[in-house]
């Protein structure tokens, strides 16, 4: 980052979703995070809609080839720092599509991932978990001279 631009994690964090080959249970639980029982905008974390904006990538699922390379420009795309929570244990694993022909493998065979969420589907009480410990890796970075 330029000298003088310091980004701040001490108010909002933005977070950027791609379901990357799941069956969409753990997207389902990502929903109900948003929803007024969980509700994480109150703790100032907010979906986006593009990679330019996020702070935070999430992804749901093992990766497919046909999304290996639309996973990755995603990721170029985020603004430094940033980082990866993978959700669910497809993502994390593989699990039950461990050897499918389509698959390239894991996330973290594409991207470094630094939060694993693990669950089949996880709990939101478990995503928001895996955000905020996220949240606490980019403020260390920050502070980092």
């Amino acid at each position: 980052m330029a000298k003088g631009l310091v980004k701040s994690f001490k108010k909002a964090l933005w977070v950027y979703h791609i379901n990357s080959g799941s069956c969409n249970g753990c997207d389902i639980e990502i929903i109900a995070s948003l929803c007024p029982r969980y509700d994480i905008e109150r703790f100032g974390i907010k979906m986006v809609g593009s990679p330019r904006h996020a702070d935070v990538l999430l992804i749901t699922g093992p990766v497919t080839r046909q999304m290996a390379d639309k996973v990755k420009r995603a990721y170029e795309q985020m603004p430094d720092p940033k980082a990866v929570i993978c959700v669910g244990n497809c993502g994390n694993t593989g699990d039950v599509f461990y050897e499918s022909y389509n698959l390239v493998g894991p996330v973290d065979t594409i991207l470094p991932v630094d939060v694993y969420v693990i669950g089949c589907p996880p709990r939101p009480e478990n995503i928001i978990h895996g955000i905020s410990k996220a949240w606490v890796k980019l403020e260390t970075l920050e502070t980092r001279p």
